[in-house]
């Protein structure tokens, strides 16, 4: 009898001890709710919808820019002098301009030969080229592979010079920075650079050096990217449809109307002159690629983008190597924002047009504003209003606003609009992730500085996993996991309930279509696998 009554009291007192605690939580949450959790709250949905009006109007801005362009034909050989190279008799190859291509790499094992072969390949007067491989590989048996490689290229009569140094201070930065230190660099008048999994068609020069050659007032040419592993998986597909974006709307705004964009690093020829006016590569952030741009912008060179011209590359394929990158591209032009706003506004040599145009649409929106608000207003704010219903967000900033958005930047890959739904999802889990790191870099904190080689696979996946290539191999519990978004995603399931249950904003469909979102990246079920081995 005395075991019967201890096991009915006990749930008992359990139950009264859960409800005390219930209770507790339940009077806590009322009473900071009005004073503190709703002003809180609305202060940030005004900040958001104020945000998310500066993203709208810029990519409306943008969008009107481009139809502009379309209606009228405004292409580069239109604005600019362009003239194809023409021979000599009497000067001979010397009327061609002497051109440096640089090849920056690092343990590049899967793609050396690909981006080796074809800057080789380039077709300019072999006496008015170098090819100049900066490896700065950490693993002796890749150095061997790239120098054999470079070897059997310089067999064949290629001018090709293959450079390591003792170190890897500043990165590509510090890389491209030693390789123009060479004695034959100073005949030179272009620089092109093409990272490792690169590969120019033959022709690249024929079509970029005119512009340099006939406009003595443009520093770089930039080409276009093209991801020869798009269709390799979803993930990839959702990446070419933001690069995509950013080569058919944002490059071209930037070239058309200002003459300024973002130099993307790689696929782009520099006037030397320039790039040493401009003070040369610096490794102060890990966008070196866009801090030499901005710092040769505001010596008034211009730049020009030519859309029509395309450069095979890889995208990252796995999802480790893709958070790494997009952790170097989120922090690194916050960082250099932080570094650089004084001295673009104090300039002389450009106007103060393209100096609010440099440091409002292309940093502030596009580097800070495009990224913070994708995750705290969609990911927080809007699923916490379902908690706090006193806070009511208007249907325009909750649907209309975002819908275009998300619609204008359909338009750069009209092939995968049938994914639509599944980019959304995937931005504004990666938004976490460049939210972070763009406070990271605003605040100079520990990552700040993090360059992580992005990893490129070549035909390494299949000649590794063959016709088996989606299986998926064992990986280490601690390797997969991703906290910031396994607790993200249990916080919008958790709204996305209590919505359904007692809510009346209706969001409990998208919060639970973004709560599996996040908790597939959270254990990284994202991307291609592939085995160590």
């Amino acid at each position: 009898m005395d075991k019967l009554s201890a096991t009915v009291v006990l749930p008992e007192r359990f139950q009264g001890a859960r409800d005390d605690i219930t209770g507790q939580v339940g009077i806590i949450w009322q009473q900071t709710k009005a004073p503190l959790i709703v002003p809180l709250l609305k202060v940030l949905t005004y900040l958001c919808l104020a945000m998310s009006l500066m993203l709208f109007i810029e990519r409306v801005y943008m969008g009107i820019v481009i139809v502009l362009l379309k209606m009228f034909g405004r292409k580069p050989e239109k604005k600019y002098k362009w003239e194809p190279m023409k021979d000599d008799v009497e000067l001979g190859n010397s009327v061609y301009p002497m051109v440096l291509v640089q090849i920056p790499m690092y343990n590049e094992k899967e793609v050396y030969q690909l981006s080796i072969g074809a800057a080789c390949g380039l077709s300019w007067p072999s006496d008015r080229i170098i090819i100049q491989v900066l490896d700065d590989s950490t693993d002796p048996t890749i150095k061997d592979f790239v120098k054999l490689e470079c070897q059997r290229w310089a067999s064949k009569g290629i001018n090709i010079k293959y450079e390591i140094r003792d170190n890897r201070n500043g990165y590509k930065a510090g890389a491209l920075k030693e390789g123009m230190k060479h004695s034959y660099v100073k005949h030179c008048d272009y620089v092109a650079i093409f990272d490792a999994d690169f590969q120019p068609e033959p022709d690249f020069l024929w079509r970029t050096i005119p512009f340099l050659a006939h406009n003595p007032e443009i520093a770089l040419v930039q080409a276009r990217w093209k991801f020869v592993n798009a269709d390799e998986c979803l993930m990839t597909r959702m990446q070419e449809m933001s690069l995509d974006y950013h080569f058919t709307v944002e490059q071209e705004v930037g070239s058309s109307t200002y003459a300024f964009f973002g130099f993307n690093g790689t696929a782009g020829v520099w006037r030397i002159t320039a790039l040493n006016e401009a003070g040369g590569w610096k490794d102060r952030t890990t966008v070196e690629d866009m801090d030499l741009a901005v710092r040769a912008s505001l010596k008034g060179w211009k730049f020009v983008y030519v859309g029509d011209l395309k450069v095979k590359n890889e995208l990252p394929s796995t999802f480790k190597a893709y958070r790494y990158q997009q952790h170097r591209w989120s922090c690194g032009p916050a960082n250099l924002f932080k570094k650089m706003a004084v001295e673009i506004f104090r300039t002389k040599k450009v106007n103060l047009w393209k100096k609010l145009y440099v440091i409002y649409s292309f940093f502030f929106v596009r580097k800070i504003v495009a990224h913070i608000v994708t995750f705290v207003f969609y990911c927080i704010v809007m699923p916490a209003t379902v908690l706090v219903p006193e806070v009511e967000v208007p249907k325009w900033g909750a649907v209309y606003i975002p819908s275009i958005i998300t619609l204008l930047n359909a338009v750069g890959t009209p092939r995968s609009i049938h994914l639509l739904m599944f980019w959304i999802l995937f931005e504004n889990v990666m938004s976490l992730h460049r939210t972070k790191a763009t406070f990271i870099g605003l605040l100079e904190a520990g990552r700040v500085n993090e360059w992580v080689v992005t990893e490129k696979l070549g035909d390494a996946l299949k000649s590794k996993l063959g016709p088996k290539a989606q299986k998926k191999p064992r990986i280490r519990i601690g390797e997969r996991l991703h906290l910031l978004e396994l607790g993200v995603g249990a916080y919008l399931f958790f709204v996305g309930c209590y919505d359904l249950a007692f809510g009346k904003n209706h969001y409990f469909i998208f919060l639970f279509l973004q709560s599996i979102a996040f908790f597939i990246a959270g254990i990284s079920y994202v991307g291609t696998f592939v085995p160590n081995s």
